[in-house]
């Protein structure tokens, strides 16, 4: 049997046709295509898929973005040129197997039995036996033996007058390469019918096309929906508590398809388990199937990795979002002198406009965005590192141990705590600008003082930077914005500033008493950002915390006074701030407090809040007051005809390496003639594949049937030669039938 890897031959007058179904059908065709499709499957792999094309943009930038659009690296598995390799490599494969199969099935069912006695005396792995007994007794002999040693076999009397046995074993390997091909042929079958392909011949043939409206689902007509019928699709469905649907969507490039569902899906409760540490453990959704045709209605479960399938649709939990629950706010202002607060309520998923009663207020409007009842952090990992929210640093020697030694340790931070609810929302001006925010419900344990951590972003990609506002004794954040509105007050900061000279300075000393209270003034100004030389350098955008007094430091003093000065003006602030904060307390109807130590930390966190405040961005700072939780849950869809082909390629490609792999065909021939004095014995054996476990298997094979016949092998023509020749035989030796073998 010759087995190739060149083409299939035909014949046709034309050489273009020749040559084109040769090359299809060649092996080398084949392996250069699945070549090609690996490398796309990684591509494929690593490029997360079928996002928003602004996402590709923000990751790569315009230019790459449109280059890697163009080659339809952002949908791989479905684009154009990805079905057409499937298609070629299935031709190609299918060629393979029908230029080969018949002759290795033939060969397969062969005995081989048309050989001569120089035939076998040619072959490498051979023995020859003479015995004292008739031919017919030892070809009963030797034929047990055969069936013993696991071969099956036919016994013919040749035209010479000898007798010929033929064994073979292990023959069915031969499938093994049938199988392994045709499953590649079956897996690439079921990949077609569970990729994109049937919606897009939907799309072409019936005039099916994405929308990229937001429109009211009930509201879109039937060429952008694809049926109930659809053979196959892979779409999602988000779904809130109390709520219920019956289609899914199907995310395309340019937008989305709406396909209709044989049934609606009704969650009645999103669940969410967790472990001590705070981590959850457990996402499932208790859902009702409800069937168009009978009205059936299917109670069920759907846990992440254990979907639920009914109509031969697979629904799956993909993942959870909130459903538009209700918050109920206060709006604090953060600029102008007033501490007058605003009730604010608002649904996630929709947006509010600020009351024109909250000072820069200027028509801006609420966004809300998202809202979570549980946060995990890691707020202190005993280094004493944070960042802007609280969450830890580790040093380089940290790091390296989270990744090295043992494989087992985990390298996850193991001081983790429930932070509470949050609610994520955006501030979007008149001109369409918006900036995000994260704010916390709850203070913080952070360093062992507790704060409030409100998040600003101005970009999507860029992370959280957290304002760090103090929590009084009452744990709001009453008494900072008392203190941030006082700031803001001219006649509060007059006030501040002389009380400090006053407890700073004798009252025998009024000069120095004045001129400590005027620099305490300026400082307390400067802090405010009202003082109009610093604004002015400042292009005229109001300029205050640290940042005003390291402008007018830098300014007005000196290059080699500046740190003195710094260290000046700091102690004089924070003092100035203390009484400036008694000030905002007593207009608030509160005792004044001592000087003590938790009092001063206070004071010192509150004016590192206040400079941060001017970065913040936002005309109020939404306070969490309470909140209705509701859930949605987020489901996969899926219709995939072609799974089972898959398993049933999968299945065939198991069975055809382990045939080719671990079954061995071997070949066994006895030529039988008598001589005169008993019968003369001539053994041969081949393989496929000659490996030094034949060699062993040869030789005892070769001792048992001596053993058997009770003689020795002839002297000269037993011995196994260590010449370079093939298994079956000698170089150009033909086999018995007259072939030669090629393997690959």
């Amino acid at each position: 049997m010759s087995v190739t890897t060149s083409g299939l031959q035909v014949k046709s007058r034309q050489r273009a046709v020749r040559s084109s179904i040769e090359l299809l059908s060649s092996m080398r065709f084949a392996i250069a295509l699945l070549v090609i499709l690996a490398i796309a499957s990684i591509i494929g792999t690593v490029l997360t898929q079928d996002d928003p094309y602004p996402n590709y943009v923000n990751q790569f930038g315009p230019f790459w973005a449109d280059i890697f659009r163009s080659l339809s690296l952002y949908t791989v598995y479905s684009a154009w040129w990805f079905m057409l390799i499937l298609g070629f490599l299935m031709v190609s494969v299918s060629l393979c197997v029908i230029r080969n199969a018949p002759k290795m099935i033939a060969d397969m069912r062969s005995w081989k039995d048309k050989v001569r006695e120089g035939s076998l005396r040619a072959f490498h792995h051979k023995g020859e036996f003479h015995v004292g007994i008739g031919r017919a007794q030892t070809a009963t002999t030797l034929s047990k033996l055969t069936g013993k040693l696991g071969y099956r076999l036919i016994v013919r009397e040749t035209d010479s007058g000898a007798t010929l046995i033929s064994a073979k074993r292990g023959a069915l390997t031969k499938l093994g390469y049938i199988f392994a091909h045709l499953a590649i042929v079956v897996i690439c079958i079921g990949g077609l019918l569970d990729s994109n392909l049937p919606v897009r011949l939907q799309m072409w043939l019936f005039n099916k096309s994405p929308i990229s409206t937001n429109t009211v689902i009930n509201e879109i007509p039937p060429e952008h929906r694809l049926s109930s019928s659809n053979p196959t699709f892979r779409g999602y469905a988000w779904v809130p508590e109390g709520q219920h649907v019956s289609t899914a969507i199907l995310n395309q490039p340019n937008g989305s398809l709406i396909q209709d569902l044989p049934f609606s899906i009704q969650l009645n409760k999103f669940i969410v388990d967790y472990y001590s540490t705070g981590m959850p453990k457990l996402f499932a959704s208790d859902i009702v199937v409800i069937d168009h045709k009978t009205g059936e209605r299917v109670p069920a479960r759907v846990e992440v990795n254990k979907p639920f399938e009914y109509d031969g649709v697979s629904i799956y939990q993909s993942s959870f979002q909130d459903g538009g629950s209700q918050m109920r706010m206060t709006a604090w202002p953060m600029t102008g002198a007033t501490t007058t607060t605003t009730p604010f309520d608002g649904t996630i998923g929709n947006s509010a406009a600020l009351p024109s009663t909250v000072p820069g207020a200027d028509g801006q409007t609420i966004e809300f965005a998202d809202f979570r009842a549980i946060n995990v952090e890691n707020i202190q990992n005993g280094n004493g590192q944070i960042d802007a929210r609280g969450v830890a640093h580790q040093t380089l020697k940290e790091e390296f141990d989270e990744r090295l030694g043992s494989g087992a340790k985990s390298a996850k931070p193991l001081d983790l705590h429930n932070v509470g609810p949050s609610v994520q929302y955006k501030v979007r001006d008149r001109a369409g600008q918006a900036r995000e925010y994260n704010n916390y419900m709850l203070p913080v344990d952070v360093n062992g003082e507790r704060v409030f951590l409100a998040g600003m972003r101005a970009n999507p990609d860029d992370p959280f930077r957290y304002l760090r506002i103090p929590a009084d004794t009452g744990g709001t954040v009453k008494d900072w914005m008392n203190l941030r509105a006082a700031l803001e007050n001219p006649t509060m900061r007059a006030e501040a500033a002389r009380r400090f000279a006053d407890r700073s300075v004798p009252d025998s000393n009024h000069d120095l008493q004045q001129h400590l209270q005027d620099s305490a003034l300026r400082v307390l100004t400067l802090f405010a950002g009202e003082d109009p030389q610093v604004s002015a350098e400042a292009n005229g955008q109001k300029l205050g915390g640290f940042q005003a007094v390291a402008t007018f430091i830098d300014r007005s003093v000196p290059k080699d006074q500046q740190e003195k000065a710094a260290g000046l003006l700091l102690r004089m602030l924070e003092g100035a701030t203390w009484d400036l904060w008694q000030i905002s307390r007593e207009h608030a109807g509160e005792a004044d407090l001592k000087p003590d130590a938790t009092a001063t930390r206070f004071v010192q966190s509150a004016i590192n809040a206040l400079s941060d405040s001017f970065l913040y961005g936002s005309p109020v700072y939404l306070s969490l007051d309470s909140f209705t939780q509701v859930q949605a849950s987020v489901f996969q869809l899926t219709r995939a005809p072609g799974k089972k082909v898959v398993y049933l390629g999968s299945l065939l490609l198991v069975l055809g390496i382990f045939s080719m792999f671990y079954v061995r065909e071997r070949r066994l021939w006895f030529w039988l003639k008598d001589d005169g004095h008993g019968t003369n014995v001539v053994m041969a054996m081949s393989t496929a594949r000659r490996t030094l476990d034949f060699e062993r298997e040869f030789a005892r094979t070769r001792d048992t049937v001596a053993a058997t016949l009770g003689v020795h092998p002839a002297d000269g023509t037993s011995a196994v030669t260590n010449g370079a020749t093939d298994a079956t035989g000698p170089a150009g030796a033909p086999n018995p039938d007259g072939t030669h073998d090629s393997t690959r």
